[in-house]
């Protein structure tokens, strides 16, 4: 069975970034991890350099954030100044149509 982005039920504009990053279907760690975390469960996930681990856990992490709430809403820990700059970027090519 395939799975699309569609039906994961994440808000518009972060579906309207996903399309024009050019992502269709969810890879493995992204179809198991993204409906589990838009439920508010805790998760720890798994998974190979490259499988798209970082939008497995952004994606939800944006579609719960609130705009009208200026408080911190989540911390993301980084184990390099390097890989905190990615996840950094991804965050915000995510969230491009976001408020």
């Amino acid at each position: 069975m395939t799975t699309e982005f569609t039906s994961l039920n994440l808000r518009d504009e972060i579906m309207q970034a996903i399309n024009e990053l050019g992502y269709a279907e969810p890879t493995p760690i992204q179809a198991a991890m993204i409906p589990i975390m838009l439920t508010g469960a805790d998760v720890i996930g798994q998974a190979q350099t490259g499988t798209g681990k970082t939008a497995a856990f952004a994606l939800p992490i944006l579609h719960a954030l609130d705009a009208d709430h200026s408080v911190v809403q989540a911390c993301v820990l980084a184990p390099t100044r390097e890989l905190a700059v990615q996840v950094a970027q991804a965050f915000k090519d995510y969230s491009r149509h976001t408020q």
